[in-house]
């Protein structure tokens, strides 16, 4: 498994893999106008430009086939001296793997090298997401409810790990 940085050419790949994830992901957590209102507002061309724009890190995971598996996008000093992922995506069939967990390394790999004291993260409270994040070391230090328009939130932890 590779970690590839990726560009704003690698934008279509994350739209991809976004509309292959999110169903399962979150299929059983929100409806599904709100899953396509989600996807259209912020896996857009425009949208995903802007984030790498503003210092948003992409990386997708590819295997020995080229084969693209999965993303992840993190901000270093997105609070003061605190990394913040924004997002952990792999394909279904990868769970399990070590995939998640390779890009959680590389994450802590570049804070500590950043001089980061934190690494933060939102996630949805009903996402099975969260106890992967709790064996990685993560504990929720918050719960926030965002309204990001049409009528929907995102209800959600805020999980941290000191580094």
């Amino acid at each position: 498994m590779k970690l590839v940085k990726a560009n704003t050419e690698h934008i279509p790949i994350v739209i991809d893999l976004t509309k292959k994830i999110w169903p399962v992901a979150y299929g059983e957590i929100l409806s599904i106008a709100q899953l396509d209102y989600m996807i259209e507002k912020f896996y857009n061309e425009t949208a995903l430009q802007e984030l790498m724009r503003k210092g948003h890190v992409f990386y997708l995971a590819q295997d020995d086939k080229d084969k693209y598996l999965g993303f992840l996008s993190y901000e270093i000093n997105c609070e003061p001296q605190k990394t913040k992922i924004h997002k952990i995506y792999v394909l279904p069939e990868t769970q399990g793997t070590g995939l998640g967990r390779q890009f959680f390394e590389l994450v802590k790999d570049k804070a500590i090298k950043n001089h980061q004291n934190a690494i933060f993260l939102n996630v949805n409270k009903y996402n099975k997401a969260v106890n992967f994040y709790t064996k990685l070391g993560f504990s929720k230090v918050k719960d926030e409810v965002i309204d990001i328009g049409n009528g929907y939130v995102m209800d959600d932890y805020v999980m941290e790990i000191i580094i």
